[in-house]
């Protein structure tokens, strides 16, 4: 018994021995990340700083980084000086990010001995700090502004929260996640933005895997009116993401831009007139082609929008919130621009945008009345054409 016990006591030494000397071993190869530091200024760089207490000699460090919501990875070979630290500039004014991108970066480290160890990640947000930001939320929505006082910040977070709830007449919407929505002064102002993040826009824009609104209005007596016109419009943008996930790109550009036309909470009036001219001059743009992104030129452009919007609207006046949404599905499912409103409506797109054009623009009064009564003509014609079909019978059995 004694003997067993004191073979069992030495088995536990032994254990505790080289338990210790791995604990050792680890510790001589550890390598220890201090400091961990990210500045930066918006559009021009960021400076990355760290030391690092290696037992052994270096033999590579590497700085790995990326927007999260990207799959490409930057990787930047560094060398320490003789104490350990490391200083990376990244040239932001050529090498672009998103602004307001969530980025997250760590370190690998090889040692001359082939031992190698990565850092925990750590996260920054690349904000415009260009810019001195007043803040104000409610709920899951977050105002951000740089003009103005503190009832233009208000202002714009009622027209958020009455643009969220006019979007849930048109579709589910998920409230729960939080929307940035950040206000600049001048549309050069945002367009310097976009521009200095890899995107060009003028007056707005929306990062949807962000979360981010982005939109251009100065304090005036105008500014009520495009509240409540830019953030509804680009909050749709989001929430319609949101709702159909990564398939969002799927949907046709009409779709994607009337749905979020038809959640404003003022309609731009110009629309009407540009529809009207567009009629009197037999220029309209077919709805087919607005599949695709909308034209470069300013006036077809904004001919395309308001097409978008009228048609759009003409699809949920006629077959409610239940069958835009179910033609959502049917383009994120990956069917085409004619398929997919086969299916949900069983009409062809080139069907349904002449029936827009005559019943909402009066392109066609004749044809809307033909359209309408078509079903009861057929029937008529079958009502008259059976007893001309017995009087053809009669005669031939009589001719017998």
């Amino acid at each position: 018994m004694g003997k067993n016990l004191r073979s069992f006591t030495n088995l536990l030494l032994l254990t505790a021995l080289l338990f210790g000397f791995t604990r050792q071993a680890q510790a001589q190869e550890g390598i220890e990340f201090a400091d961990v530091r990210v500045e930066h200024q918006f559009g021009e760089e960021i400076r990355f700083s760290a030391e690092i207490k290696a037992a052994n000699p270096i033999k590579e460090i590497l700085l790995l980084f990326r927007d999260v919501n990207e799959e490409n990875t930057r990787v930047i070979s560094l060398i320490a000086d003789e104490e350990g630290h490391i200083n990376y500039i990244y040239d932001a004014s050529k090498n672009l990010l998103r602004p307001f991108a969530r980025i997250s970066y760590w370190f690998q480290i090889t040692l001359e001995n082939g031992t190698s160890q990565t850092s925990e990640k750590y996260f920054f947000t690349y904000n415009d700090n260009r810019f001195d930001w007043q803040t104000r939320d409610e709920n899951n929505l977050r105002i951000h502004w740089s003009d103005g006082d503190e009832a233009f910040g208000l202002a714009a977070l009622d027209a958020a929260r009455k643009g969220l709830s006019n979007i849930q007449l048109l579709f589910p919407v998920d409230s729960t996640e939080l929307i940035d929505i950040y206000i600049y002064p001048s549309p050069t102002d945002l367009q310097n933005a976009l521009f200095m993040g890899g995107e060009s826009w003028v007056a707005g824009h929306a990062s949807p895997a962000l979360g981010i609104v982005f939109v251009a209005i100065a304090p005036s007596s105008q500014q009520q009116i495009l509240m409540q016109q830019k953030i509804p419009h680009e909050l749709a943008h989001i929430l319609l993401y949101r709702h159909v996930g990564e398939n969002y790109n799927r949907l046709p550009t009409w779709l994607l831009e009337g749905i979020a036309s038809i959640a404003e909470l003022y309609p731009n009036p110009d629309y009407q007139l540009a529809l009207e001219r567009a009629v009197e001059n037999t220029s309209l743009i077919p709805i087919s082609t607005l599949c695709q992104p909308f034209p470069r030129d300013a006036s077809q452009a904004f001919l395309a929008y308001a097409e978008a919007t009228s048609f759009t609207r003409y699809l949920h006046a006629n077959y409610g919130s239940s069958g835009l949404d179910e033609l959502i599905f049917a383009y994120a499912d990956g069917l085409s621009c004619d398929a997919g409103t086969m299916r949900v409506f069983g009409k062809s797109l080139d069907y349904l945008d002449a029936n827009w054009q005559e019943s909402v623009l009066g392109t066609n009064l004749l044809g809307v009345a033909f359209r309408s009564l078509a079903p009861y003509l057929f029937l008529l014609a079958l009502f008259l054409a059976a007893p001309l079909f017995s009087g053809i019978s009669a005669l031939r059995r009589r001719a017998k």
